[in-house]
């Protein structure tokens, strides 16, 4: 059975930001910005229902989806695309297949103890986040 990620996360660390946003073609001042952020995470899962609130002083982005359903999702205020997602288990790990302009688009979310990881995909670029679980 999968875990349940409910909780409140806030950010440890990342590695190669940067070079993700370069692969979706963010502008190199908008990159930067982006970098600076630490991003908390809320999530709110509920049998097959899931909101994923990814929460900056720059901008919110919500993630709302019945998992194995596949929906149109608005990435304008990440960089302006928009994609057919559909976010799935693959064992403990929630995966997030996002078909659009850019190959191999997407995310992976586990949770290793109190810390929540994401792994961002784009083109052959991989960002990896760390969050620590607070509440």
């Amino acid at each position: 059975m999968p875990p349940n990620l409910t909780g409140y996360y806030r950010f440890v660390s990342q590695d190669n930001m940067d070079n993700y946003l370069r692969a979706l073609d963010i502008n190199v001042a908008l990159r930067k910005l982006v970098c600076l952020l630490k991003p908390e995470k809320e999530i709110i899962h509920n049998g097959n229902h899931m909101t994923i609130r990814t929460l900056t002083s720059l901008r919110n982005y919500i993630m709302d989806f019945d998992l194995g359903v596949e929906f149109e999702e608005d990435l304008g205020p990440v960089d302006g695309r928009k994609c057919q997602t559909t976010v799935f288990w693959d064992g403990d790990q929630l995966v997030c297949e996002q078909k659009g302009e850019k190959r191999n688009r997407g995310w992976r979310h586990w949770l290793e103890g109190d810390q929540l990881h994401l792994r961002l995909t784009a083109e052959d670029v991989v960002c990896v986040q760390v969050f620590q679980k607070v509440k």
